[in-house]
């Protein structure tokens, strides 16, 4: 139990510092209700356009790049810690998962997924 008394007692600070921000904005700041920011749209415009309108396919290219480029970085921290012990097949393995990776990137720049105008 003594080795997770620090992260229990991180975990307590947190919590403890956690209440006292929201007692104190309780407390100190107003608490006026404005009808125009508890409405439907807060940021105060009229709704243009349908609610159905669809995206452009592009949006999602991009959102797919950034996943799959995060993946590849989740990826790429755990390997780089153990490189030392992973030898030659560990590193083989991993140049071709990135270079799978970049033929993938240079045919999404080539189609001009990543052109935005």
């Amino acid at each position: 139990m003594t080795v997770y008394a620090p992260i229990l007692v991180q975990l307590a600070f947190s919590l403890g510092l956690a209440l006292i921000v929201l007692g104190l904005s309780l407390t100190v700041g107003t608490q006026k209700v404005d009808p125009e920011k508890v409405s439907a749209y807060e940021c105060g415009f009229d709704p243009f356009g349908a609610a159905r309108q669809p995206f452009d396919v592009r949006f999602y290219l991009v959102a797919i790049l950034f996943i799959v480029f995060d993946l590849e970085v989740t990826f790429l921290f755990p390997w780089a810690c153990v490189l030392g012990d992973v030898g030659m097949a560990g590193f083989l393995s991993m140049a071709v998962f990135l270079g799978i990776l970049t033929l993938g990137f240079v045919y999404e720049f080539r189609q001009g997924a990543l052109d935005w105008e």
